[in-house]
């Protein structure tokens, strides 16, 4: 007798918030872009790597990835040129992946800007 496997489903635990680049008009109708907030949404923050990076003066310089997933219809249209803001940390994505085409969630891989 053969059972189905259950997938086990992401906590989405952390209000998260997409920003973008904003086409206006500005007084003198001209077209300019302004980063603004896009949409909140609900998602999940799992740390994945993180190194040290030493520079020139003794400054170090902490490069830290994660995965972030969300909800596929919360935001389908997601691309690179966007990041994502969680309290006061700011996630620059390096790739977005739709897992299996099943259109379920967004598996974001992003970076921490320290």
């Amino acid at each position: 007798m053969k059972t189905k496997v259950k997938h086990k489903q992401p906590v989405l635990d952390k209000r998260i918030e997409i920003w973008g680049k904003i086409k206006e008009t500005n007084e003198l109708n001209q077209t300019v872009y302004k980063d603004d907030s896009i949409k909140k949404v609900w998602a999940s923050i799992v740390p994945q790597t993180g190194k040290l990076i030493n520079t020139p003066g003794d400054t170090k310089f902490a490069n830290v990835t994660h995965k972030i997933k969300i909800r596929y219809a919360a935001f389908p249209e997601i691309s690179r040129e966007m990041w994502l803001k969680y309290k006061d940390k700011r996630f620059d994505i390096n790739f977005i992946l739709n897992p299996y085409e099943r259109n379920e969630f967004h598996e974001i891989f992003a970076e921490q800007v320290l």
